[in-house]
């Protein structure tokens, strides 16, 4: 097969891919991708990328070949496993209502589909709970070290997934965790098993809903009044976790799961103590309301710096899939940050809020999108650092806004103690 037959204008990427495939499976002479690329004059990433579309389900293989999907797409779908293909393919098109009985189906840019297969596909291995090395831990999967669906397993298939390496199978990935969690469970049977979810509980689970115990911080305080805070305490109940339920699955940590615990349970102190528990109490939440305030002043003026730069169609695809995949009480926080103070019983503040970003424009759909992306990567670690990097991104004075807010605060509590008390009112003579 000459090279020019494979790399003539008109051929399909499909029949490209089955004439490379034809090189590789001859027994004689015998080619390599690397001696393939250098003879049709290609890289041998094109080559190994070109090759993996003989992978793509059938379902996706017969819109390529209509041209309902382009190359960029498929190429993207490919790498993706059996059962994440069947999904990532629906994420590559919108429905639009135009009036009609049916929607109108558009194509994505190639952009949306790798954005979405960011968020919702790719888990990034390093930090993954379990031994990435173990070829025991579900042996029908072996070693993550050896596994083709690594993106940093194999560099000539997944050159633009950026440098993270990121397991591409999340089914997989899931189980993993459940028998790590399994198995640390049963070799430590004295383990404390945590959920970090809200919401219901079932009764009788093994699990502590998170009303039920004190996580210890991991990270050293950095000031003295953080020193004095119970979650930066270590008490005689502390004793080591494993989350079960929720974010952060098959991470252990620290935790106190003893509520007469007069550490990380103040409220259980003598009536002698009292006095200072409830100046104590009162002095952590003005720092976490000086804190939460700081916080969202500063999402605001990122938000207000960001610019617009895509079109409207793809800012409300991204606001729409971002917005869809936070909880309700971050939605909330992003409602409240664009004058939306709708009731969660008022028809869901979710959808409300989604209403009302298909009638906006691309300069709020823009700051939408960045003050969203802010607050899920916050709920999802360090919130304080995500904000810093956001903020340090869009140059806005994060002590500036800081200072404001203390003042503000300074400001209300003066007011509060000129005050003047209320008088109670004289009963009435019988």
């Amino acid at each position: 097969m000459a090279g020019s037959d494979l790399i003539r204008a008109e051929i399909h990427p499909m029949e490209e891919a089955q004439g490379f495939r034809a090189l590789l499976d001859l027994e004689e002479p015998k080619y390599t991708i690397e001696q393939i690329a250098a003879k049709v004059g290609k890289t041998p990433s094109f080559v190994a990328q070109r090759l993996k579309l003989i992978d793509l389900v059938p379902t996706a293989v017969e819109p390529f070949y209509a041209d309902a999907i382009g190359v960029g797409h498929a190429l993207l779908l490919a790498r993706l496993p059996v059962d994440q293909q069947e999904i990532a393919l629906k994420a590559c098109f919108k429905e639009i209502y135009n009036g009609g009985e049916k929607p109108t189906r558009v194509l994505l840019p190639v952009r949306n589909l790798q954005f979405w297969i960011d968020s919702n596909i790719l888990l990034v291995l390093k930090d993954a709970p379990f031994n990435k090395r173990d070829a025991q831990l579900v042996p029908s999967a072996g070693s993550c070290a050896d596994c083709p669906k690594r993106t940093g397993g194999n560099k000539l298939l997944f050159t633009d997934f950026g440098k993270q390496d990121a397991c591409t199978d999340p089914t997989c990935y899931a189980n993993k965790v459940q028998a790590h969690i399994a198995s640390t469970v049963a070799a430590q049977p004295g383990l404390v098993q945590i959920s970090t979810s809200y919401g219901g509980h079932q009764e009788g689970s093994p699990v502590l809903p998170r009303n039920k115990y004190t996580a210890i911080r991991d990270e050293k305080p950095k000031t003295k009044d953080d020193a004095k805070r119970p979650e930066f305490k270590v008490c005689k109940f502390t004793a080591d976790a494993i989350i079960t339920e929720g974010n952060d699955v098959g991470t252990i940590h620290k935790v106190c799961a003893n509520l007469a615990c007069p550490v990380h349970h103040p409220k259980q102190q003598t009536s002698r103590e009292d006095g200072a528990w409830k100046a104590e109490q009162a002095k952590r939440r003005r720092e976490e309301a000086v804190a939460s305030t700081t916080g969202l002043r500063v999402l605001s003026a990122i938000g207000s710096a960001v610019p617009v730069r895509l079109l409207k169609r793809d800012l409300l695809f991204l606001v729409e899939k971002l917005v869809s995949t936070m909880d309700e009480r971050n939605v909330e926080t992003l409602a409240r940050q664009h004058g939306i103070r709708q009731k969660r019983d008022d028809g869901g503040i979710k959808n409300a809020f989604t209403a009302i970003l298909r009638r906006a424009d691309e300069s709020t759909l823009s700051r939408v999108l960045v003050e969203s992306t802010v607050l899920i990567a916050a709920s999802r670690g360090n919130a304080a650092a995500v904000l810093k990097d956001a903020a340090a991104a869009y140059k806005v004075d994060t002590d500036a806004i800081g200072r404001k807010v203390r003042q503000e605060f300074a400001a209300k509590e003066k007011a509060k103690k000129a005050a003047p008390p209320t008088a109670k009112p004289t009963p009435k003579a019988a």
